[in-house]
């Protein structure tokens, strides 16, 4: 089960805090839930995973393609750093792998 909580702390910056585990249904739902976000010209998006336990492999990918498109994830635990790291050979850049494990991935 994935829980997703939408944080708007001032207009055009919105934060998805993610508890749970990304898997199976609960990647397209995250994937959904960041879609109708990222439609909203001007809207930043940032994934605060720091509840997030697990990352399948298809919500790796998609946490890549997040980041490609500027979403920044930020306090992920050291187990999912290791795992969100399987996305630079998803075509983000080497950077991006290391700011994201480090929990500081402010880049948008």
């Amino acid at each position: 089960m994935l829980r997703i909580d939408r944080i708007e702390t001032i207009p055009g910056a919105t934060t998805l805090r993610l508890e749970g585990q990304v898997i199976g249904p609960w990647v397209d739902e995250l994937r959904r839930a960041c879609e109708g976000i990222l439609a909203v010209t001007g809207t930043t998006l940032t994934l605060d995973v720091a509840g997030v336990s697990f990352v399948a492999l298809d919500g790796v990918t998609l946490f890549g393609r997040l980041i490609d498109r500027g979403v920044a994830v930020v306090n992920s635990s050291p187990f999912v750093a290791e795992q969100l790291k399987v996305t630079s050979s998803c075509g983000h850049t080497a950077a991006a792998s290391h700011r994201m494990a480090e929990g500081t991935d402010d880049e948008r």
